[in-house]
């Protein structure tokens, strides 16, 4: 692979003559790919015993992180479409582990798509608090919607709006706030070598005027006391210690706090932009010290208290239809029906604190439950999602070696024999493993597939 020659000098400045050779030797090696645990679903250790990959080694970094090799082939087993882990580049799960996120809090991931950091932000509220998912994008949102939803996340409003939009609604708000800026992607070259006309043609100073107006817009939305993440997939010292710079030089309320330190962890260096604030505290990545692609990572604490404000209450509903309330008595719902709203026939459960918020681009706002049609109430896919098995009344739950498993995920029809469901007829909640997949609905021993159209794995 050719490298721009004014990449590799300024790589020449960031690491120095004698390390500039480590560095362009790691192009040589085979990328790292890597997943990541869903811990709302499954504990680390539970992963560690039903785990059918072979060749998986641990993220020494990242509590919940995996290597694996390409014949493990994980997006084609069964657990992957359970939401039992998301595949990300190792170097990639490091901002969202290291945001100190607690049950309960709000948090916002506000450059959200695809959903990597997003899934892992919102495991880590556990169906508490709520995540604000924004993406300046409207058509990325899709594809992060579909990531939150397989990890079975209810408590998530979707937008897609900038910053100073989000503020109309947002003031001070987040407990936290995860910023993974649009950056030149140099640390992408290495498994992405298609990037590199691009970096060629616009350079870090286009981005880097992009994410320092990103961080002043995160900076309204932060609670005082809040802590805001700011990572980079790059190695521009203009993007990565110059934003961080130009940022504390604007808003002396903030400061950077420690972050924690691994083996082959690097530290920010203040005299690659003069600066006087310590970004030392800030970590580096990169490919030839970790097994990885490369980072940066910014930890700032805003200064002050937050004041207590007012959640926005619910409306809770008098009286459900009578379909819906049928179904519901099927269910152990892990929220509270408290939550639930009708919108023509769509019925959705609201987390509480968020309200309506007009004037902003919506995709999702909390867990879409299903649609009521003609004298009955059909469940949504991402509803089977957010349940354990134990949360439905009736499961059919298979074996993953069971072949019938790929059957239902490609939507066909299946056939049960008499005890392979707890009840002989009616919805089903299907599983694998003891890991909701969708719904079916059984008629005489015949299993109507009622799995996700646009979820449905290729033939």
């Amino acid at each position: 692979m050719e490298l721009p020659a004014a990449f590799v000098e300024n790589m020449k400045k960031i690491l120095g003559e004698e390390e500039l050779g480590a560095y362009l030797e790691s192009y040589k090696k085979p990328r790292y790919m890597g997943l990541r645990v869903n811990t709302s679903k499954i504990s680390v250790e539970e992963f560690d015993r039903i785990s059918p990959f072979r060749s998986l080694r641990r993220v020494p970094w990242i509590s919940n992180g995996y290597y694996y090799t390409e014949e493990d082939a994980p997006t084609k087993h069964p657990y992957y479409y359970a939401g039992l882990y998301y595949i990300q580049e190792p170097s990639a799960m490091t901002p969202a582990s290291v945001l100190p996120v607690e049950e309960g809090e709000r948090v916002l991931d506000l450059c959200a798509a695809p959903g990597g950091k997003a899934t892992e932000l919102a495991a880590k509220l556990n169906h508490t608090g709520f995540l604000v998912a924004n993406d300046a994008s409207a058509s990325r949102t899709k594809a992060l919607l579909k990531n939150l939803e397989v990890f079975g996340m209810p408590n998530i409003l979707i937008t897609s709006a900038m910053g100073d939009q989000l503020d109309a609604h947002f003031h001070e708000f987040f407990d936290k706030i995860l910023i993974d800026a649009p950056c030149s992607g140099e640390g992408m070259f290495r498994k992405q070598s298609h990037m590199i006309p691009a970096w060629e043609k616009q350079g870090p100073g286009v981005f880097a005027k992009m994410q320092r107006e990103i961080l002043d817009q995160a900076a309204a939305l932060l609670k005082p006391g809040g802590m805001m993440l700011y990572s980079t997939c790059t190695f521009s010292e203009l993007e990565n210690e110059g934003s961080v710079d130009a940022f504390l030089n604007k808003h002396p309320d903030f400061h950077l706090a420690d972050l924690p330190l691994h083996e082959g962890f690097c530290p920010g260096n203040p005299k690659l932009v003069g600066s006087a604030f310590p970004l030392e505290k800030c970590i580096r990545l990169f490919p030839h010290k970790i097994d990885g692609e490369g980072h940066f990572l910014a930890l700032l604490t805003k200064d002050g208290e937050a004041l207590l404000d007012r959640l926005t209450r619910r409306k809770r509903m008098t009286k459900l239809p009578p379909e819906l309330s049928e179904f519901l008595k099927d269910v152990k719902l892990p929220f509270d029906p408290a939550g639930i709203q009708i919108l023509n026939t769509k019925v959705f459960w609201i987390p509480e604190g968020i309200g309506r918020c007009p004037g902003l681009r919506t995709l999702r706002t909390g867990l879409y439950l299903g649609e009521l049609l003609k004298k009955r109430f059909e469940p949504s896919q991402a509803f089977a999602m957010v349940l354990k098995k134990e949360d439905y009344a009736s499961v059919v739950d298979l074996p993953a070696s069971d072949s019938r498993v790929l059957r239902y995920l490609k939507g066909e029809t299946l056939e049960l024999e008499a005890g392979e469901s707890s009840r002989p007829e009616g919805w089903q909640l299907v599983c694998v493993d003891g890991y909701p997949l969708g719904w079916g609905k059984l008629i005489r021993g015949t299993l109507r597939n009622k799995y996700f159209f646009g979820w449905r794995m290729n033939a």
